[in-house]
C-alpha cells in the first residue's frame, strides 16, 4: 500500500496519475495547503521541504518526497513507464527533468504573478508567460516527429501533461501548437489520467475558469499559500 500525501495541483497530479497508470494500490491523503498543513511537523518528517506530494511505501516503510523522484521510484517499482535500456531511459529522464526544471517552475511563477499576487506586475507576468510559451514551442517541435516525448509513452509524458493541460490558468496560449495539442488531447485517453487528475478531490481547474465565483474563491485560498 502506498500512502499519497497530496493536493489538487499539477505536481500532485503527476503522482496520482502515475499511480493510476501503474494500477497501484494507494490511499490519497489531502494536505490542506491553504491551512498550512504542509508546514506541520508530521508532514515535514515525510517531506522536509514542506511541499506536496510525498509518499510512504508501507511495504518497506520508505518515504519519498519530490514529485519527479516519486514518479521514478514508482515506475521502477512496477517496472513500467520507464525503460531499463540505458539510452531509452536517458530520454525519459531528460524530458522529465525538462518539466521539473522548466515547465513546472515557469508555469508556477506565471500562476503566482498572473493569478495570485494582488498587485499585477506586468513585466513579471510577461516574463513567465513568455518563457512558458517558449517551452511549449520546444515540446511542439519535438512532438512534430514523435508520438510521445521519449521512445514510448512514459512518466515523462505524464509529468509534462499534468502541467501543460492547465495552460489557460497560467494565461499561456497554445495557439498554433498543433503537435502539442494533439499530444495533450491524446493524454486524456491514456489509462488512469482522467481518474488521476481528480485526486484527492476533483478541482477541475479548466472548468473553474468559467465560474467567476469559484475562480475568486480559489485565488483567495491560493493567496494564503503564496504568503506561507
Amino acid at each position: 500500500m502506498i500512502e499519497l500525501y497530496t493536493a489538487p495541483t499539477p505536481n500532485g497530479h503527476k503522482v496520482s496519475c502515475t499511480l493510476e497508470a501503474l494500477e497501484m494500490n494507494y490511499q490519497a491523503i489531502l494536505v490542506n495547503l491553504s491551512e498550512g498543513e504542509q508546514k506541520k511537523s508530521n508532514f515535514l518528517k515525510i517531506s522536509p521541504n514542506g511541499r506536496i506530494p510525498a509518499i510512504i511505501d508501507k511495504s518497506n516503510n520508505l518515504s519519498v518526497f519530490e514529485s519527479g523522484a516519486i514518479m521514478i521510484y514508482l515506475a521502477e517499482k512496477a517496472d513500467k513507464l520507464i525503460p531499463s535500456n540505458t539510452k531509452e531511459r536517458a530520454k525519459v529522464l531528460e524530458w522529465l527533468m525538462f518539466q521539473m526544471g522548466g515547465i513546472g517552475p515557469m508555469m508556477g511563477q506565471a500562476n503566482v504573478f498572473f493569478r495570485y499576487f494582488p498587485e499585477k506586475i506586468q513585466p513579471a507576468i510577461d516574463r513567465y508567460q513568455n518563457e512558458s510559451r517558449r517551452l511549449f514551442e520546444v515540446l511542439d517541435k519535438h512532438l512534430e516527429k514523435n508520438e510521445w516525448l521519449a521512445v514510448d509513452y512514459s512518466i515523462a509524458d505524464i509529468a509534462n501533461w499534468c502541467w501543460v493541460r492547465t495552460h489557460k490558468w497560467s494565461g499561456v496560449s497554445t495557439d498554433g501548437l498543433n503537435h502539442l495539442e494533439r499530444w495533450k488531447n491524446a493524454m486524456y485517453e491514456q489509462p488512469g489520467m482522467l481518474k488521476g487528475i481528480k485526486v484527492p478531490v476533483d478541482l477541475n481547474i479548466n472548468k473553474r475558469l468559467n465560474d467567476k465565483k469559484k475562480t475568486e474563491e480559489f485565488i483567495k485560498n491560493a493567496q494564503k499559500m503564496v504568503k506561507k
